[in-house]
């Protein structure tokens, strides 16, 4: 199998596919048999004829959703006021020293976020888990290895876009974080969102949703739509979590994902 065709079937199945065709003859593939197959994978079955080759990938935009016209929230641009921070590194220097709630005494490191301080894509989720506490980086376990799938599937690079959380401190057990806590970060994300200016923001979650649009809506109701974020379009999709607990909502992430891309076309 080459190269490009098994990052083609990793890419599907990390967005919800779960068929393999294959090429060739059924009972092996690179040298390995049916049965060493990854379960959730389906090898068409053909007595001893040769199965139909694999459907050549697909670009990003092939039956892409359009781009929503219903109308969204629109959170107005604030007075422009001086800052503490002029650069993405003295924001962070200054979330690794910051005792203003209650995650500070169970942080193993702070999340500042991480990635191009020029991007035109900058994706918002929920707060660190363990993997980002124990290394300082967003994004990084397995929700964060589908984001980076997903990321290159819209023909980017992660060190093209800019990730960052709400809070900046791992919540106790991965839990939500509180309201005093998501005010408290607060200014920390808006000056990282000031200071790069994207051209699209995405937020992955409800809290993402909820913190950045001062709403409390379900997802369903904040999806489908173009927001407003001080001037910015933000489109609102499921974290890369939940995708891992429910594939079902691969497929609506994927259409989201692919309306911020082409946001960034506009």
């Amino acid at each position: 199998m080459s190269e490009a065709r098994r990052k083609y079937l990793e890419l599907q199945r990390a967005l919800g596919g779960n068929e393999i065709i294959l090429s060739g003859t059924v009972g092996s593939t690179d040298g390995r048999t049916v049965g060493d197959l990854p379960p959730s994978h389906t090898v068409l079955p053909s007595s001893n004829l040769a199965v139909p080759p694999m459907r050549p990938a697909k670009h990003w935009s092939t039956d892409a959703p359009p781009i929503p016209t219903v109308p969204g929230i629109v959170v107005p641009a604030l007075l422009e006021a001086p800052s503490p921070w002029s650069t993405l590194e003295e924001v962070a220097a200054t979330i690794a020293g910051c005792r203003k709630c209650f995650l500070c005494q169970g942080r193993t490191r702070t999340v500042p976020g991480e990635g191009n301080p020029e991007a035109r894509l900058m994706f918002v989720g929920e707060g660190p888990g363990q993997t980002e506490d124990e290394t300082g980086r967003p994004f990084v376990g397995r929700a964060g290895e589908l984001l980076s799938k997903m990321i290159e599937a819209i023909d980017l690079q992660r060190d093209q876009v800019f990730i960052a959380n709400v809070v900046k401190c791992r919540p106790p057990q991965n839990r939500k974080p509180l309201p005093d806590e998501i005010a408290a970060c607060a200014p920390y994300l808006e000056r990282q969102i000031g200071l790069i200016r994207p051209a699209v923001l995405v937020a992955l979650g409800a809290t993402a949703a909820e913190a950045m649009l001062g709403v409390k809506r379900s997802l369903t109701d904040l999806r489908g739509r173009v927001h407003s974020y001080r001037g910015i379009p933000l489109v609102v999709t499921y974290h890369p979590a939940a995708l891992l607990r429910n594939p079902n909502w691969k497929k609506p992430t994927w259409d989201d994902i692919r309306i911020a891309r082409q946001l960034l076309d506009r």
